[in-house]
């Protein structure tokens, strides 16, 4: 199964809530990159279809994370699929049309420079990271607070974001700590 086809079947077996089939469509269409896109320039899953990929990895390790024992006994934190998978597979939809391909220069073994394939950051669109995420997301279908927050600041302490904000909405809207702590995971150790 393609990374394209398990990303659908995710997003349709779990996320049922008005506007959802719109944004699917949108994201399906040629208005959207969203399946063909790289995750980054040059780090993580710099490579068609990088994006999908990452928003399966964060949703698997959202996953993970939220069924262990501590998590749920010690934290108390319990989301429905449906939040999980909105916050997961959405969170980074501010990269749709963002990446143009381009090359750039390399030195190969023997210290000869060659170009190679890689990716422009080109954003019409600047509202931020997790913000611009969120915008896009509102314009078809609503989202709970705790979706809101987790997606906003799913960067964490690694984004340019105020420090104080960012341990103030992990306090206050736990997802968002964990959609945090897995969008790293999924960043510095499966796709690394």
């Amino acid at each position: 199964m393609t990374k394209k086809q398990e990303f659908i079947d995710l997003y349709k077996k779990h996320i049922k809530r008005e506007g959802s089939g719109e944004l699917l469509d949108f994201l399906l269409s040629s208005k959207s990159d969203f399946f063909d896109a790289p995750c980054s320039t040059k780090y993580h899953l710099s490579r068609e279809g990088g994006l999908v990929e990452h928003s399966i990895n964060v949703y698997e390790c959202l996953k993970a994370y939220l069924e262990r024992k501590r998590v749920k006994e010690l934290y108390n934190l319990e989301f429905s699929d449906e939040s999980i998978a909105i916050v997961a597979l959405l969170h980074d939809l501010c990269k749709v049309n963002v990446y143009k391909k381009t090359t750039r220069n390399v030195k190969d073994e023997s210290g000869k420079w060659i170009q190679i394939p890689s990716y422009d950051f080109q954003d019409d669109l600047p509202y931020g990271h997790g913000e611009k995420s969120v915008y896009i997301i509102s314009g078809f279908m609503k989202l709970s607070r705790d979706e809101a927050f987790a997606i906003r600041y799913h960067m964490g302490f690694s984004d340019t974001e105020n420090i104080r904000n960012v341990g103030e909405a992990f306090t206050k809207f736990p997802l968002a700590f964990a959609l945090s702590t897995a969008d790293m995971e999924a960043t510095y150790f499966i796709e690394k």
